[in-house]
């Protein structure tokens, strides 16, 4: 088995030579940051597998690449590049990778959701140029934090938020138990949570899932946190919500598009909080990253 790592931008390169073990099975890597879908034939002839870590594989690029038999997908989030589905059925296996980040983007949901309460980004942009701008904070002690979906990542945000004095409560599709976390039904989440962190995957059940119906349902004043994927909220009603007051803060890691495009709405808005889908970037994440992906090429 011969692998190439088709995009290893951002610090991947001199991940996978670190962490790379004489054992595992030769690999080309590729430090390239756009993969257009007609070079994907002739980049990957003679490859058994690939590890992608944000390139576009659409099906009909790939079903000209007949060597290619997996696709190692560098984190959870597959869907936003790939169809797995239409992939399997032309002989081509999607493989995730889960859990190597839980406790980074945890953090990072966790850093963005104090950032909204007090309003860190809108004092700090502010003061930038030039103005003396106090915002008056919403203390977190006490308050009700929903966490929609409940992984491995959750689990840490909840663990944290307890820590701090929250009471956390949970919505997840299939039953689940977790110490210091209250399960209760979608209606109750929404009703209750003031502040709500969104933890689900995303796929055709879960796309457009946090509605304006659904927005609407939260509680006036809440504040919604997004370290998940962008797709799962209608950005046009969050947006409204925004503007409307409603939702207090919006704190977000990941968007439909991304990059985000310059002059994009949510970027004139004071009462949001915008990172640059960084919530899995820390050393020791992209170490547990590459090496999972390593071992699953050791698998294959």
């Amino acid at each position: 088995m011969k692998g190439l790592f088709l995009d290893a931008v951002d610090d991947l390169a001199s991940v996978f030579h670190r962490v790379a073990r004489p054992t595992d099975p030769p690999m080309d890597v590729l430090e390239r940051g756009e993969i257009s879908p007609d070079e994907l034939p002739g980049l990957t002839a003679g490859y058994d597998f690939i590890f992608d870590d944000h390139s576009q594989l659409p099906t009909e690029a790939m079903r000209a690449c007949p060597s290619l038999k997996h696709i190692i997908f560098l984190g959870t989030g597959a869907r936003s590049y790939m169809n797995p589905e239409e992939l399997a059925a032309i002989g081509k296996t999607v493989h995730i990778i889960k859990g190597y980040g839980d406790t980074a983007v945890a953090e990072h949901s966790i850093a963005l959701m104090w950032a909204a309460a007090r309003g860190l980004a809108r004092m700090d942009n502010g003061m930038r140029a030039g103005n003396w701008i106090r915002t008056e904070g919403m203390e977190l002690t006490n308050k009700t934090l929903g966490l929609l979906g409940f992984g491995g990542i959750a689990a840490e945000v909840a663990r944290i938020a307890a820590g701090s004095g929250m009471r956390v409560l949970a919505w997840n599709r299939t039953p689940k138990t977790a110490p210091g976390v209250t399960f209760v039904d979608l209606d109750t989440l929404l009703a209750e949570s003031q502040v709500l962190s969104i933890h689900l995957l995303l796929n055709d059940e879960t796309r457009g899932f946090l509605s304006a119906e659904r927005l609407g349902q939260l509680r006036p004043g809440a504040i919604l946190v997004n370290t998940a994927r962008g797709a799962i909220v209608d950005e046009a009603a969050m947006i409204a919500a925004l503007e409307s007051g409603h939702l207090r803060h919006a704190a977000l890691d990941v968007f439909p598009i991304e990059p985000l495009p310059a002059g994009h709405k949510l970027t004139t808005l004071p009462n949001v909080t915008l990172s640059a889908h960084s919530a899995f970037r820390t050393p020791e994440a992209s170490d547990k990253l590459i090496r999972m992906a390593l071992d699953i090429a050791c698998g294959l």
